[in-house]
């Protein structure tokens, strides 16, 4: 398979392929003799994967360290685990920060009348 048919297949751009390949994310995909990259229904399948790690938020590092667990046949699930429990209680505290943003932005559009007037409460609590 070339790059533009594994890109399709699994959710990611060439763009980003290319760029896994040069941090070393996944192994350089095989060259063909004209130079193009060849790519297998494997590779496609670790590409998949790290493209679902994205999706729920995992950084780069977090994607090598699940990558190389998903590839080790003699793997410990707690350790798989361990670093799903990490990742979901990351997202539970940034629900919990993006809440009190709400109320916070709540607080001030209350203060201010949204009239004609120049005096605007939002304008002063920032000032504070």
């Amino acid at each position: 398979m070339n790059i533009s048919e594994v890109a399709k297949a699994s959710g990611l751009t060439a763009k980003t392929i290319r760029y896994y390949e040069s941090i070393g994310l996944i192994k350089p995909a095989r060259r063909l003799h004209n130079g193009y990259r060849s790519y297998t229904q494997e590779d496609v399948g670790s590409l998949k994967f790290i493209h679902q790690l994205r999706e729920f938020g995992f950084s780069l590092a977090e994607c090598e360290d699940l990558f190389a667990l998903y590839k080790k046949p003699d793997r410990q699930s707690r350790d798989i685990k361990a670093k799903v429990t990490t990742r979901l209680e990351q997202v539970r505290t940034k629900i919990k920060e993006l809440e009190q943003l709400a109320d916070s932005l709540e607080q001030m559009l209350a203060s201010c009348a949204g009239d004609d007037q120049p005096e605007c409460g939002i304008i002063n609590r920032l000032v504070e």
